[in-house]
């Protein structure tokens, strides 16, 4: 019952979309999970002093598209909210509660009975129905909840694989997030699904195949990966870097590439992994070069998932390198695509509690000590970041004397307030950046399920400037 009502909806929708004309348009959407305003300042000024710059009058890519808006980021039952309520905002135009994934504010988190009747088509789905092209890219697991929000429908963004789900939610008829992205029934599925989260796949007697101590996760005996390519042709799958690196962008074919058993390494850190991992720009680059194909268009979801972790970690330095990262993904999509027909959207879900303080001079390491100023020296003498965090992991009891310490190091970790295992989200605004079709949508203080309208109207509004 509950797919027969969400695919009325969706032909409603389609319905409309599909009188507007016939013109190929394109969106990309980078999520920056957790990239909040001063992370892209710290990000932007890590990323010039990387270069040899004082760091301060760079500019990251994305800080050169013409339109920016700030974005509230709450959802209908939390001042500070998570990915899945923020994901869901963006991509189906509806605000809802923490944790539920494609879902109406009116469901309580868990309950299966009532998502099944409240299912919020994404963009994507509305895209995939209408014949365009889509994808997914993340640095995360590909059922994590910013990815699975292009294409699950889960009372519960932990739903991920089946040993994840309560016996009753089972026997109501809900699926978990993995099953539903091979299971997809909008269009042809994803044309491109690249990420991590590989043991979300596979079942429980299957070994990862670059880790072989490691499991699959699934109780219910199915491979999914072996399920989805054998249900089409033209699809292929891949788990290193080499593989990766091997494929061609084909006409009607479909990808997916899962590079670890979870997340994705840090890109910190990507040098490390023996079977190697792409980069979030060279996942982005093949995305692009494949969907292109379809000559509707296509919709890309490209999240930098781990700048989000860095920041729970209380670790500046990777949160900072993956930011950097996910800004060449977004130089990617500015060099191959043609900004008359396409929309590039950067934006975050939601931001952390990192700050910047502390009078550093102009060029100071962002990752470093602040010189203090002698009108300051008379509570405390010792030395101090000028990031910090207002809670979480990094927290001493008793605050350390820092002069021999490289805080500068990647493994690094700022200090917080607030004791607490993994540092939380902030609830401030966040901005959004926006250059292309439909571009001048974004300006000023803006909800954040609007973001939804901008990127709605530049891929199916087909005569824009008129």
């Amino acid at each position: 019952m509950h797919r027969i009502t969400l695919s009325l909806a969706l032909a409603g929708l389609i319905a409309v979309l599909s009188t507007m004309g016939a013109q190929a348009t394109n969106v990309v959407l980078f999520l920056g999970d957790g990239m909040g305003i001063s992370t892209v300042t710290a990000a932007r000024i890590f990323a010039g002093q990387a270069l040899g710059k004082t760091g301060e009058e760079h500019q990251l890519t994305f800080d050169q598209f013409p339109h920016v808006a700030l974005v509230k980021t709450y959802n209908t039952d939390a001042q500070v909210p998570d990915s899945a309520g923020t994901i869901t905002a963006i991509l189906t135009g509806r605000k809802t509660r923490m944790g539920v994934l494609g879902i109406g504010p009116q469901v309580e988190r868990g309950d299966c009975a009532q998502a099944l009747r409240a299912q919020l088509p994404s963009i994507l789905q509305l895209a995939e129905q209408a014949g365009y092209a889509t994808g997914i890219v993340s640095t995360t697991r590909i059922t994590h909840a910013t990815p699975a929000g292009t294409y699950a429908h889960s009372p519960d963004r932990n739903w991920e694989s089946d040993v994840d789900m309560p016996e009753a939610a089972r026997a109501e008829g809900c699926t978990d997030i993995a099953q539903q992205m091979i299971d997809m029934p909008h269009g042809d599925g994803l044309d491109v699904i690249l990420g991590g989260g590989r043991v979300q796949f596979l079942p429980t007697d299957v070994s990862d195949p670059e880790y072989p101590q490691v499991q699959g996760r699934r109780t219910d005996g199915r491979n999914l990966i072996e399920a989805w390519l054998a249900a089409r042709d033209g699809r292929t799958y891949v788990w290193n870097s080499a593989q990766f690196e091997a494929l061609r962008p084909r006409a009607g074919s479909q990808f997916m590439g899962l590079f670890e058993p979870s997340h994705m390494k840090y890109d910190a850190d990507r040098d490390k992994d023996t079977a190697g991992e792409p980069s979030i720009a060279a996942m982005t680059r093949f995305a692009i070069e494949q969907l292109r194909h379809n000559d509707q268009g296509f919709f890309l979801l490209v999240e930098g998932g781990r700048i989000d972790h860095g920041h729970h970690a209380s670790n500046a330095y990777r949160a900072l390198a993956d930011t950097v990262a996910m800004d060449a993904a977004v130089g990617v999509a500015t060099e191959l695509l043609d900004l008359d027909n396409s929309l590039i959207l950067v934006t975050a879900d939601h931001s952390h509690t990192l700050t910047i303080s502390g009078y550093p001079p102009r060029g100071n390491p962002i990752l470093g000590k602040v010189p203090l100023y002698e009108q300051l020296r008379k509570a405390d003498t010792k030395p101090y970041t000028t990031l910090s965090y207002a809670n979480g992991p990094g927290y001493v009891a008793t605050r350390p004397d820092l002069t021999g310490t490289d805080t500068t190091a990647p493994s690094y970790l700022q200090l917080g307030t607030v004791p607490l295992v993994s540092e939380t989200h902030g609830g401030e605004d966040v901005a959004a950046f926006a250059t292309g079709l439909h571009a001048d949508k974004v300006r000023g203080v803006m909800e954040q399920n609007v973001l939804f309208e901008a990127m709605s109207s530049a891929l199916f509004d087909q005569n824009p400037k008129e």
